[in-house]
């Protein structure tokens, strides 16, 4: 074959592909020119070694002796370490950051981040670990401010890859679990292997969230995580029965996945695989001790605002809330209006998250409801919708007088329809660590009341959701 053809190396592939076929996978793995057989006992090496010799000598190729090493217990295969204990990151690599100093230009700074991609299937979290150093890379390109927090991270950096750890391989039929961890710029998760009671690392990824993809809700940002770990490592998703671990709702957001086309995307992107989703069970070894935290503190961040909150001081059309709202954590923000007429009925809904990221619904009804009905069902529909985002603490902006003041026990709810619908809602609000329900006028529930009217007209589609 000539060389400089730029399609030689795929044609050298398949080449070795059709030839060694029997023997892939099996006794043998070839990339390209490099060729690996691998034996579980000195007996069975040397039948396997004449297995590939005896396809070489049927189609006349050549093995140059000085680049070949037999029956050794471990050794450099592109560029790991492999060994019966399983897949070490290259010492080389790994002392090659150990030996770098503090980086005091911006080409010693991505020299480190250069090695660091180059192993970063052996770091957990790598884009969180190496995001001070981003930071640093920001701003002049000539100047780099080299903080106290880059000083943190680097120290980390060369304690953790001290100890890198081994990654297992899997065997056919293992089941293979997935831990998922969010944090304000970056998704990560690991691959693990179940063996001996123990759990040991297949794989790590991360990825850095950009553009819009930082104002993801956290659950969508979950979901994120899960879909890139499929894309990064999906030959392992297609050849073994994936458990997803998480103490979040993945599975009902990706199963009911009309809060976003997003999460209609992913999960018919995910469903051409076998995954389970369990809940996290505690903590069985090293490996996944990065990742006992699913979701870490977020960041402020400045998300552009997309609907302009009323003011939350007390007035004459404000009843006071009934619970005390801790406003150093993360408050979502729910307006619902119901809308009931002559053409029909429906409701409007804007679940606005803690980063001012804007969730509009116009739901219509298939039923006939009063408008005091109409009020009520748009507010457990905004309830369950905030469930499913895994909302902590609430605020409820409504119109009605009557649902806000039954909610906060102001007034009595005699009427049977009226005294169900108010259990329901009180039943969710329980859900939340905190809630607090006021009234405001219409001009301020202007967006929920437009949604609302869109719903209930007569030539209205069933259900509409934007951003």
């Amino acid at each position: 074959m000539p060389f400089g053809l730029k399609n030689a190396g795929a044609t050298y592939q398949r080449l070795v592909n059709h030839l060694f076929a029997p023997l892939i996978g099996n006794t043998m793995e070839v990339y390209v020119d490099d060729m690996l057989v691998k034996s579980r006992t000195a007996d069975q090496h040397i039948p396997n070694l004449s297995a590939m010799f005896t396809i070489l000598k049927q189609y006349k190729m050549r093995l140059n002796p000085t680049k070949c090493a037999f029956e050794v217990a471990s050794g450099k295969f592109l560029g790991f370490m492999i060994s019966q204990r399983g897949i070490e990151a290259n010492p080389e690599k790994i002392q090659a950051i150990l030996d770098m100093t503090i980086p005091k230009t911006v080409k010693d700074i991505q020299s480190l981040t250069g090695r660091v991609a180059a192993l970063t299937r052996f770091i957990s979290k790598a884009t969180d670990r190496c995001a001070p150093f981003f930071k640093a890379l920001k701003g002049t390109k000539r100047n780099i401010t080299w903080t106290a927090e880059c000083e943190t991270a680097f120290s980390e950096l060369k304690e953790y890859m001290g100890r890198a750890p081994l990654l297992s391989t899997p065997e056919h039929g293992d089941i293979l679990v997935v831990y998922l961890s969010v944090s304000a710029s970056a998704v990560s998760s690991v691959l693990i292997r179940l063996k001996d009671n123990a759990e040991h690392p297949v794989h790590y990824v991360s990825k850095a969230l950009q553009d819009a993809e930082v104002r993801y809700p956290d659950i969508e940002k979950l979901a994120f995580a899960l879909v890139g770990s499929a894309r990064r490592l999906r030959p392992y998703f297609q050849a073994h029965t994936i458990h997803v671990l998480t103490n979040q709702p993945l599975r009902q957001v990706l199963q009911k996945p009309e809060t976003s086309g997003r999460l209609v995307k992913w999960a018919i992107e995910l469903g051409e695989f076998d995954i389970h989703y369990k809940p996290r069970p505690a903590m069985r070894g090293q490996a996944v001790a990065d990742f006992l935290s699913e979701f870490t503190e977020p960041q402020a961040s400045a998300a552009t605002q997309l609907i302009t909150e009323p003011n939350p001081s007390p007035s004459q059309d404000q009843t006071p809330t009934k619970n005390t709202l801790d406003l150093t954590q993360p408050l979502w923000t729910l307006f619902v209006d119901g809308s009931s007429n002559a053409q029909g009925c429906g409701a409007g809904i804007v679940l606005v998250s803690p980063d001012k990221v804007a969730l509009e619904y116009a739901l219509r009804f298939k039923f006939q409801a009063s408008n005091n009905e109409a009020e009520y069902e748009a507010l457990l529909a905004g309830l369950r919708l905030a469930k499913e985002m895994i909302a902590k603490q609430i605020q409820i902006f409504s119109d009605s007088q009557l649902v806000v003041h039954q909610v906060n026990q102001d007034f009595t709810a005699k009427d049977a329809s009226m005294t169900a619908y108010l259990q329901h809602a009180r039943h969710l609000l329980a859900t939340f660590h905190a809630h607090a329900i006021r009234q405001v006028p219409r001009s301020e529930n202007s967006h929920a009341d437009a949604l609302a009217r869109l719903a209930s007209a007569q030539h209205s589609s069933p259900t509409h959701l934007h951003y």
